[in-house]
């Protein structure tokens, strides 16, 4: 194993202790690596929606995986390799690792099973290697929130363009590649065609660059606060509905169809995460349209009516995460993309690690669209 800067035995990391708790910050041991793993030092971090689900306890309780604390949260990251074990690593796309490189990284899967070997669908595969994951065994350092991170043998490696901030990257590791994937779930956008999207956090407004870039004539985003809707709008969004001044879901799917001559919209997109978004989206849907579901990950049920479904000829279409290519392309997208859309829109405000509970307390209550934890800043 070669290294470029002596990494320390510890690294400084933000802890869930208990959920809903203030995090904690303790020093961890750096782990010996196993054959194909890396270390990185964490560039920058960014916080997703479902890193608040993680620390008031929601994602493991019915949600989609388990969380035993204590947890270094956090799995959007960009790093550059200081250590790797071996040398004959690749990137997606081609190329060897090499130290030095600035990278994102994939979940780790395991290659063999159902899913990842025949279905072609890794997201699914129950044999993944998360990061965000209990801090308290071997490898120890596998979450964002800290400042390094162990990078999974079978974790897939892409590289980050020069020209892509390393904030950029980390929320494209993340939101912007799981949206990639879900437009190719969706399939083609006719340029006639109208989108609705549910949601203007993160993923809402990756997803409608996406739209705009997909050539949609029309793209309606259901959001709030206004901060947020207008970040839709500069990126292509051609009307908003506020679900601040449109309180009842009633109003907004009304809204909706009185933007759409009272027909719908022919694809709709739950991005959002709100209990009552799945049943409201499906009433936005023209008849014969295409609802996409990619941000429901927390237990909550809701009441339907399946005729809806059937009678109107939907298709419903669900989305978790994303495969290796949507990382590589998402990168892409960042790079090529910045003289259409201001990425820096979507960050707010740096975070040390000290301040990692402000974060995802911004995160939950609406000021911050996308904080950013940098683990060089001492608080």
């Amino acid at each position: 194993m070669v290294d470029i800067e002596s990494p320390p035995t510890v690294s400084r990391a933000a802890v869930i202790t208990e959920f809903g708790a203030d995090l904690e910050v303790r020093e961890l041991p750096v782990p010996q690596l196993e054959p194909g793993a890396l270390l990185v030092r964490v560039e920058a971090a960014t916080v997703c929606g479902s890193d608040v689900h993680v620390w008031d306890g929601s994602l493991g309780a019915g949600g989609i995986r388990s969380v035993v604390p204590p947890v270094v949260p956090g799995h959007e990251m960009s790093g550059v390799v200081v250590a790797r074990a071996g040398d004959d690593i690749g990137y997606v796309g081609g190329g060897t690792v090499e130290l030095g490189d600035r990278i994102v990284f994939t979940v780790g899967r395991c290659g063999t099973c159902y899913y990842c070997a025949v279905a072609n669908q890794p997201s699914l595969c129950p044999n993944r290697r998360h990061y965000g994951t209990n801090c308290e065994s071997f490898p120890y350092l596998v979450g964002a929130f800290s400042e390094y991170c162990y990078v999974y043998p079978t974790s897939f490696k892409i590289r980050v363009p020069e020209n892509v901030p390393a904030a950029w990257a980390s929320a494209g590791s993340c939101a912007l590649r799981t949206i990639v994937a879900a437009y190719e779930r969706l399939g083609r956008i006719e340029p006639w065609q109208t989108v609705v999207i549910q949601g203007s956090g993160p993923l809402g407004l990756f997803a409608t660059a996406l739209a705009t870039r997909s050539g949609a004539e029309r793209i309606i985003v259901v959001g709030a606060p206004d901060d947020r809707l207008e970040v839709a709008r500069s990126w292509g969004a051609t009307d908003v509905v506020s679900v601040q001044r449109h309180s009842d879901p009633e109003e907004r799917v009304q809204r909706v169809r009185e933007l759409t001559d009272g027909q719908g919209a022919e694809i709709v997109q739950e991005w959002s995460g709100a209990r009552s978004a799945f049943t409201e989206g499906l009433d936005m849907v023209r008849r014969g349209g295409r609802f996409l579901v990619g941000g429901q990950v927390g237990p909550q049920r809701v009441e339907i009516q399946p005729s809806r479904i059937m009678k109107d000829q939907l298709a419903v279409i669900g989305s978790m995460s994303a495969a290796e290519p949507h990382y590589w392309k998402a990168m892409q997208f960042l790079s090529q993309g910045q003289d259409q859309f201001d990425f820096d829109l979507l960050f707010g405000h740096r975070y040390g690690l000290a301040d990692v509970t402000a974060a995802l307390r911004g995160m939950a209550g609406l000021t911050d669209i996308k904080p950013i934890i940098d683990p060089t800043l001492w608080n």
